[in-house]
């Protein structure tokens, strides 16, 4: 897959260290995903898709090596509190943790 694939990261940081591995959910701006249930609108995109909206995949938890994929942070660094508790509650809808 080429281009920049956001993954908002939900693991902590000290495991993430730790194990080389990160835990969370991957990000897209497929416009089809304005009607998922389990995908949360982010905000607009900067840069080349400048204008499209970004979704987070709450229904596509996935885990990764990012030392081994030489992962970098996303530029926009976090979601605001609202929307990541909005995040974690569709996620939890799901594997229902809390």
């Amino acid at each position: 897959m080429r281009d920049i694939h956001p993954f908002l990261v939900l693991s902590p940081r000290i495991f993430n260290g730790k194990t080389s591995l990160v835990i969370g959910l991957p990000m897209t701006t497929a416009p089809y995903n304005a009607d998922n249930p389990f995908a949360v609108a982010v905000g607009p995109v900067k840069g080349r898709k400048a204008g499209q909206t970004s979704y987070v995949l709450c229904h596509q938890p996935k885990s990764f090596d990012w030392r081994l994929r030489g992962a970098k942070p996303h530029p926009l660094r976090m979601l605001s509190d609202v929307l990541f508790a909005s995040v974690c509650e569709r996620l939890n809808q799901i594997v229902q943790l809390v």
